[in-house]
């Protein structure tokens, strides 16, 4: 059995009643309601993001719902995944029989403000919501505040947050880190701009939509911050036509690298090196998005460690 309280009903519920015994377990969601279960919940089903957040810190979902083919799926690589039932393959959709047959207890997703949704879209959320209830951490200004949310949530359900691996997972993101913060420092007058490349048009992404970018400005990064995002369409990029792809002159440019085909997309357009970056080969790769845990951090900052140091900051003219 389970409730579903907003956070104002519980507080009000605590303060003027006094339950015989406590509930078994407890958790307060990114969109601020409180689950409330008779026990620690056992069978959960992830988003893949989620299950990136979470499989590292030793809970494994029995199900998992990505927005693509597994394969294809940034947040889980290198996971182990083997025994876990796989739910869904395209954005918004998840096959209900499977998930009905794993009988969950607890449905783990992601609170997205900025769409007033979970992750994996509100069709799911609907689809799921009668089997168990949803919950998770918020997608949040920092993916280092969001893995500590997971760690909150992981030891919630039963993790051993001392364990050597991840204590090993975490010590080398801390490195990786510190070596990121050295390279940014010894270049100052670096530009740099994150973008998206589609076939019909070069999208700029907005800093304060990205939590990855938001820490890698906050390590230094000096991040564009483009000036025609669109907060009542798409509120994460300025779409600007590859005519103009030079609107914003950067020394580097990061391409979102969730599929390899985005900057096999950006180097098919004859524009594309009108970018002092682009022309100089100055790119590397955006982790947009899909970062959830500290190995999978800690690689990525040290490939745009060694782009950032091998870059010249004075491309631009």
């Amino acid at each position: 059995m389970f409730t579903r309280l907003s956070t104002a009903a519980l507080v009000v519920l605590l303060a003027c009643a006094l339950p015989a015994h406590a509930q078994d377990w407890t958790f307060t969601g990114g969109d601020g309601e409180t689950v409330i279960l008779d026990a620690r919940p056992q069978r959960i089903i992830a988003h893949q993001d989620a299950a990136a957040g979470l499989i590292p810190l030793g809970i494994r979902p029995v199900g998992i719902y990505a927005d693509s083919a597994i394969e294809a799926a940034k947040a889980l690589e290198g996971l182990d995944l083997s025994g876990i039932e796989i739910i869904g393959t395209a954005w918004s959709e998840v096959d209900i029989e499977k998930a009905a047959a794993l009988e969950p207890d607890l449905i783990v997703a992601e609170w997205w403000d900025r769409n007033s949704a979970w992750s994996g879209g509100a069709d799911i959320a609907r689809t799921l919501s009668p089997l168990a209830p949803i919950t998770g951490v918020a997608a949040s200004n920092s993916i280092v505040g969001m893995i500590e949310d997971y760690e909150a949530l992981a030891a919630s359900l039963g993790a051993d947050l001392d364990a050597p691996a991840i204590a090993a997972d975490k010590a080398a993101f801390e490195t990786a880190r510190a070596a990121f913060e050295a390279a940014t420092a010894a270049k100052p007058d670096l530009k740099a701009v994150a973008v998206y490349a589609g076939n019909d048009a070069i999208y700029f992404a907005d800093p304060a939509g990205a939590a990855e970018l938001l820490d890698l400005q906050s390590w230094g990064l000096d991040l564009i911050t483009p000036g025609g995002v669109d907060s009542a369409g798409n509120n994460y990029f300025e779409t600007v036509s590859w005519e103009n792809a030079d609107k914003y002159p950067t020394d580097l440019i990061l391409v979102d690298n969730r599929s390899a085909a985005t900057l096999e997309t950006a180097l098919a357009q004859p524009t594309w090196t009108l970018n002092p970056g682009a022309a100089a080969g100055q790119v590397a790769d955006w982790p947009a998005f899909w970062l959830r845990n500290y190995a999978a951090y800690a690689r990525e900052l040290a490939k745009l460690t060694e782009v950032i140091d091998a870059a010249d900051a004075s491309v631009v003219p």
